[in-house]
């Protein structure tokens, strides 16, 4: 059953901080002297345990929202706080360290490096954070391909594998450093209609178990899914 959710304005008294909050985000791309503005003051609340879809038509800030929440873009005005962070504040090296340790991404593409096995792919955010011991590693991995379903895939390698698995290895990976956020990027895109909604309930149960969830899609179906849709328009909030 999908949770009621009750709008709030940020920081009200008595309540805790919202996961993510968005206020005036605004953001502008250069390219000699032309401007593109991509985001034109967004504000958005999502909430601790939440199931946010994020769509839109192309080209209407969709993405841009999300390198915001992720850090990977810097707003041109405005504020991101993830978690209690002004993460728009942080150095690079603060916001690396941060976004391994707090948040999970899965692309369309999985993005998934062919030469490593399906083990040591969903190994790799913990070699580079080093936050579990390296002879621990191994074990947890392996307990995040269990659970999404790949515990007897471990030893191969991408191309051994279909898109369907892959994606699940890709979403192990996001899974590495236990973050409270996982954010898919048209997790789905890549896949077709039977093998998306797998990976989609698979989404449904690491969002009631564990990570609050938010994804783009252009798929309305799997929008509807979800305990609340954004509709982005022309770099602002529609809907």
């Amino acid at each position: 059953m999908s949770q009621v959710l009750v709008a709030r304005e940020p920081g009200s008294a008595g309540l805790a901080p919202a996961l993510i909050e968005l206020a005036g985000v605004e953001k502008v791309f250069r390219t000699g002297k032309v401007e593109y503005r991509a985001l034109r003051g967004v504000d958005l609340t999502i909430e601790s345990g939440d199931m946010v879809a994020i769509v839109g038509p192309s080209g209407s800030g969709k993405s841009t929202i999300m390198n915001m929440i992720t850090g990977i873009d810097r707003p041109s005005a405005g504020t991101v706080t993830v978690d209690g962070q002004r993460i728009d504040e942080m150095g690079e090296e603060e916001l690396a360290i941060w976004r391994g340790r707090r948040v999970g991404v899965v692309f369309q593409f999985f993005q998934l490096l062919p030469t490593l096995t399906a083990l040591e792919n969903a190994m790799l955010p913990l070699d580079f954070s080093r936050r579990v011991p390296k002879r621990q590693r191994a074990a947890l991995a392996r307990h995040n391909l269990e659970l999404v379903g790949l515990a007897d895939k471990a030893g191969n390698l991408p191309a051994e594998l279909s898109g369907g698995q892959q994606q699940r290895v890709a979403i192990a990976r996001a899974l590495a450093a236990d973050p409270p956020l996982l954010i898919g990027d048209e997790p789905t895109g890549n896949l077709d209609t039977q093998t998306a909604a797998e990976m989609f309930d698979l989404l449904l149960r690491l969002n009631a178990e564990r990570s609050t969830v938010l994804y783009v899609t252009h798929d309305r179906d799997l929008a509807a899914k979800a305990h609340r849709t954004v509709t982005i328009r022309d770099g602002v909030v529609a809907a």
